[in-house]
C-alpha cells in the first residue's frame, strides 16, 4: 500500500523535521546536532528535568517529544545525568530554547545536545502530535536537522517505514556496561554535590540492564556497597560474588527479547534464596522468570504523575514511569502476588514472590526526575537482606 506524505511544503526558515511512518508531517526549527535519527516517538509528560529523561538509558531506541512547553529554560550541568552516553535519540520541542536561568546552569541546551549527539527540533504542535500517539500508539518515526532547509522527505519516510520498532528488540546489550565496576557515590545536596559512601554494611551486585545512577546513589546512601555487572553476567558469576542483595536494574527494549539470557539468570538468582529487587525492565524480567508474560502497551506511561496504589499498606504514591512494555496482570501464577496497582489504567505497577524475598516495581522509585514518594521501596530491600545478616 502506497501511503501519501501529507504537509510536503516545507515552511519559511524550517530547519528540522519529522516524518512519521503513516506519511505524516511535522515541521520545525532545529536545534542540538545536525544530523538524522530514527526510531519509536513517544512522548514524557514532565514538568521538570529534562536533562535526565535525556540521559536516561531506558529511552534508547526513542524520538522523546516533551508535552511542557518551555524546555532547556535551566540550561544544562555536569550533574543532572544520568549515564554518561545519552542513548536516546532526540528531542521534539514546542517553544525555542531560551537562555538559561539557573545559578546550576553550566551551558545552554543547545549546546549540550550539540555535544551529545542528539538532534532536537522547536516550533511543533506538541500537543497534536501527543495526540495523535495518544490515539493511533506510539509511531515509529525519523527526525531530521539540516540547518539549509534541504529534505527529501521520501527517503526519510523510508526509513521510518522501515525500522523494525521495539517489539522484538533486545537494547539492552547496548547501554549495559562491558565490565563489572564498583559503585559507591551516594545522593546529591545542595551545596554539596553527591555524597560518598563511607561505612557500607551491605553488598549487592547490580544487574545492569542501563541503570540510572540516582538508583546507584540511593541504594549507596542506605549503606550498599556496590558492585555493577554487565547485562549478561550469570547467576554463577553473580553468586561467586557473595553478594546481600541482588539488583535488577531498569533499561530499554522489549522485556522477552533481553529475558532470553536475563531470565535464567534471574531464575538462578531467585533459587539462591538471596534478596533480589528489581526496577522497570528488571521487574518485567523478573516476571518472565517465575512464568508471568508481557505486552507491548498502546503508547506507554512516561512522566512524573503517575498514581499508583501499594496494596501492601494501602497507600497513594506519585510516581515517575518511563515503560511501553507491561506485564499482564492475569499471567501471574499462583506464587506471585500483584502489589502495586497503576490508577490511571490499572496496569500492573509491582509483585512479589510470596515464598522468596524477591520483589518488583514497574516505575521509577528513584525519580529523577519527579517525587519521591517511593523512596520506601529501597528500604524495603535493605530491610530484605538485614533480616538474612
Amino acid at each position: 500500500m502506497t501511503i501519501e506524505l501529507e504537509n510536503m511544503t516545507p515552511p519559511k526558515n524550517a530547519t528540522a523535521v519529522v516524518v512519521l511512518a503513516d506519511g505524516t508531517v511535522f515541521w520545525g526549527r532545529g536545534v542540538g546536532a545536525v544530523t538524522t535519527k530514527v526510531g519509536e516517538v513517544c512522548f514524557n509528560t514532565s514538568l521538570t528535568g529534562y536533562q535526565e529523561i535525556l540521559t536516561d538509558p531506558s529511552y534508547a531506541g526513542q524520538i522523546i517529544t516533551f508535552t511542557f512547553p518551555h524546555i532547556g529554560n535551566v540550561g544544562a550541568n555536569f550533574e543532572d545525568v544520568e549515564t554518561t552516553t545519552p542513548a536516546a535519540l532526540g528531542c521534539i520541542l514546542r517553544a525555542d530554547i531560551t537562555e538559561p536561568s539557573n545559578f546550576r546552569a553550566v551551558s545552554h541546551l543547545d549546546g549540550w545536545l550539540k555535544s551529545q549527539d542528539l538532534p532536537g527540533i522547536t516550533g511543533v504542535d506538541t500537543r497534536k502530535l501527543t495526540r495523535y500517539i495518544r490515539d493511533n500508539g506510539a509511531p515509529n518515526g525519523v527526525l531530521c536537522h539540516n540547518p539549509e532547509g534541504q529534505f527529501d522527505l521520501v527517503a526519510l519516510h523510508s526509513l521510518a517505514k522501515e525500522w523494525p520498532g521495539l517489539e522484538g528488540m533486545d537494547l539492552a546489550k547496548q547501554v549495559s556496561c562491558t565490565q563489572a565496576y564498583q559503585w559507591e557515590e551516594t545522593t546529591w545536596k545542595l551545596g554539596e554535590g553527591y555524597g560518598q559512601l563511607t561505612n557500607p554494611k551491605f553488598h549487592v551486585v547490580a544487574v545492569d540492564f542501563g541503570v540510572k545512577r540516582n538508583i546507584l546513589r540511593i541504594l549507596a546512601g542506605l549503606g550498599c556497597r556496590l558492585t555493577v555487572v554487565p547485562a549478561e553476567t550469570t547467576a554463577e558469576e553473580i553468586l561467586a560474588l557473595n553478594p546481600d542483595g541482588v539488583f535488577l536494574s531498569n533499561g530499554p527494549g522489549d522485556p522477552a527479547a533481553t529475558g532470553e539470557y536475563a531470565v535464567p539468570m534471574i531464575q538462578g538468582v531467585i533459587e539462591s534464596g538471596k534478596p533480589v529487587f528489581g526496577i522497570c525492565l528488571g521487574h518485567q524480567m523478573l516476571a518472565l522468570a517465575v512464568g508471568a508474560k508481557s505486552e507491548k502497551m498502546h503508547l506507554g506511561h512516561r512522566g512524573a504523575n503517575h498514581p499508583i496504589k501499594d496494596l501492601t499498606t494501602d497507600k497513594v504514591e506519585i510516581t515517575s514511569q518511563n515503560h511501553g512494555f507491561v506485564i499482564n496482570k492475569d499471567s501471574l501464577p499462583e506464587s506471585v502476588e500483584g502489589t502495586h496497582y497503576s490508577l490511571f489504567d490499572g496496569s500492573l505497577a509491582g509483585i512479589r514472590l510470596k515464598d522468596k524475598p524477591v520483589f518488583s516495581i514497574q516505575y521509577h522509585p528513584e525519580a529523577s526526575p519527579g517525587p519521591q514518594d517511593s523512596h520506601y521501596l529501597f528500604k524495603r530491600f535493605v530491610d530484605l537482606m538485614e533480616d538474612r545478616i
